[in-house]
């Protein structure tokens, strides 16, 4: 299959580029290397550094790779710099997306689309479902549901099968520890340089997290069914307090300990997913 992977020198992205070229796909990455790194592409993948803005680039690498596929990783994922710079955070996760999806009905090509798990929510009382109430407390949240619903639209308009997946908190190889990154990848990095973590509040908040390798296989599972919005979790919960436990070799090494800091209300939490609908052969993906 020949796919083009955008965001694909990023952290999540680089390891989708690693499973299709593992079985066999021709692949092309479009990245603009604002975050991502030459270094993640696989040397068996085709690296175009370009922005999903440029309509004219979007046009070009479509055009020349004619993709049966397109994996849309690349976004503006900083939940801070969307309540700063909305105009910028729709440019990207919005305008992008819709010069994807132009390109895409040209070539007939099908997307599948990483939005997110738990900015398009909110704050929640209880686990979410595919069919809780969204609301989402930042901009980067509405961005991402605004995607969302700009492929279900041209699903509706011009018979395309689209999908969109919903991933929980992604942790793994290659994530970045500085600024706005996963728990794991901050805790370990702390841990690494000797430094204590933090713990925001009492440590009682839950949160699930997924490892990057599953996101990779149920990424190219979605391919397999088209047009469908799957919502990709992880199969356990972990308390904050908890997953100290986890780099526990690190710490006995480094002897950091954890550093309570007062509770802080995140711009866009990231609730505790309870799906409902198992999408069979996605790895827990489910369906809506």
């Amino acid at each position: 299959m020949r796919v083009i992977v955008t965001g694909g020198a990023g952290f999540i992205g680089s390891h989708i580029v690693d499973a299709l070229v593992a079985r066999g796909d021709e692949v092309v990455v479009l990245d603009d290397l604002s975050h991502g790194r030459r270094e993640n592409v696989s040397p068996s993948a085709e690296l175009v550094v370009g922005d999903i803005r440029d309509a004219e680039a979007v046009a070009e690498v479509f055009g020349e790779a004619r993709p049966q596929a397109c994996l849309h990783l690349a976004a503006q994922a900083d939940v801070r710099v969307s309540v700063t710079r909305p105009d910028f955070d729709a440019e990207v996760n919005v305008l992008g997306t819709i010069r994807l999806l132009e390109a895409a009905r040209e070539h007939g090509t099908r997307i599948v689309f990483a939005s997110t798990g738990g900015a398009v929510y909110g704050e929640c009382a209880e686990p979410a479902t595919e069919s809780s109430h969204r609301a989402p407390l930042a901009q980067y949240g509405t961005s991402k549901l605004a995607g969302e619903e700009y492929l279900a639209t041209y699903n509706r308009l011009y018979g395309s099968e689209h999908s969109a997946l919903r991933f929980g908190n992604v942790y793994g190889p290659r994530q970045d520890p500085h600024g706005e990154a996963g728990v794991v990848a901050i805790f370990l990095g702390k841990l690494a340089r000797g430094e204590a973590p933090h713990i925001f509040g009492d440590g009682s908040q839950q949160r699930d997290y997924v490892y990057v390798r599953d996101v990779a296989a149920a990424t190219l599972a979605a391919l397999e069914r088209p047009g469908r919005l799957q919502h990709r979790h992880g199969r356990r919960h972990f308390r904050a307090r908890p997953l100290r436990r986890l780099p526990a070799r690190v710490r006995r090494r480094r002897r950091a300990g954890l550093r309570p800091a007062p509770a802080r209300r995140a711009a866009a939490e990231r609730p505790r997913h309870e799906p409902r609908r198992a999408g069979a052969g996605l790895l827990g993906a489910d369906v809506l």
